[in-house]
């Protein structure tokens, strides 16, 4: 568990999305199952669960390709500082360049939660500051923590869902 975290039981959940061919060729889906894999090469955590893969429209909406979206749950120590170095090389291996935000990309790693914590600085700010206005991101975490409550309002997963019912999210076969 995260020190300072206040235990929760969800432990630290990472949103998994991509919707760009990585630069080995392999399509979004295979990237974010790689990334799973990857993810569980680092020190200190492993992975305990894995959502199902969702596919979503990108937002805001922009031409893009559809992204794949995915959610894992973690377990273990490590620092908001190191996760989030951690993530940021795997993307890099995968070959995303950072350039404008919300562009497209061939893998996108984000710290929803760790535990409990709340912080506002520095980065990561946990939990994910518009993680809850995402429907691409509240189905995969309901699939690996379906008792999650956000540690900012406290309000639980159905009822932030209910609130993003519009979004057009699908489960993809599998």
């Amino acid at each position: 568990m995260v020190p300072g975290s206040g235990g929760h039981s969800a432990g630290i959940l990472v949103a998994v999305g991509a919707n760009l061919p990585r630069h080995t060729g392999e399509g979004p889906l295979q990237t974010c199952h790689w990334a799973v894999a990857e993810i569980g090469h680092i020190d200190t955590i492993r992975v305990e669960a894995v959502s199902c893969w969702y596919e979503s429209a990108p937002i805001p909406p922009s031409g893009q390709p559809p992204y794949v979206n995915g959610m894992v749950r973690l377990s273990g120590n490590i620092t908001p500082e190191a996760l989030l170095s951690a993530l940021q090389e795997i993307e890099a291996r995968a070959g995303r360049v950072r350039t404008v935000a919300n562009a497209a990309r061939p893998l996108d790693l984000d710290i929803i939660a760790m535990g409990g914590l709340v912080r506002a600085a520095p980065d990561p700010i946990v939990p994910h500051p518009r993680a809850c206005a995402r429907a691409f991101v509240l189905l995969p975490l309901r699939d690996v923590a379906p008792d999650w409550r956000d540690p900012v309002s406290g309000e639980g997963i159905d009822t932030l869902l209910a609130r993003v019912a519009d979004q057009q999210v699908t489960r993809l076969p599998g």
